[in-house]
């Protein structure tokens, strides 16, 4: 379906509902293969908005380490802030996540 939306013209950055955009709603989903699609064709690694505030923070919420991973070598930026989370790092300290953690800190200047 994504594949045809995007062939089809969709605006792989179009913002707005409940997650901000298609990245961010594949991102907290656990999507890989849609992320990278999304990335793919150009779709902003680091747009804000929505309930995670990024792609970056939804997936590292819902604990997603594949989406995580693809999302760090694209360029997410783990210092981004955004809704009532706060950053990257700040999602895995509540679930004692040190393997993820150590991981989205040496992509962070923290």
């Amino acid at each position: 379906v994504v594949t045809v939306l995007i062939e089809n013209g969709a605006d792989v950055n179009a913002q707005g509902g409940y997650f901000g955009n298609a990245l961010q709603g594949a991102a907290q989903s656990g999507s890989k293969a849609v992320v990278k699609l999304l990335l793919e064709n150009g779709a902003d690694v680091n747009a804000q908005g929505g309930k995670y505030g990024n792609a970056l923070q939804g997936a590292a919420l819902r604990g997603n380490e594949a989406v995580v991973k693809v999302l760090l070598e694209n360029g997410a930026d783990v210092n981004a802030q955004g809704s009532q989370y706060g950053n990257a790092l700040k999602k895995f300290l509540p679930k004692n996540d040190t393997a993820n953690y150590a991981e989205v800190r040496t992509n962070s200047n923290q």
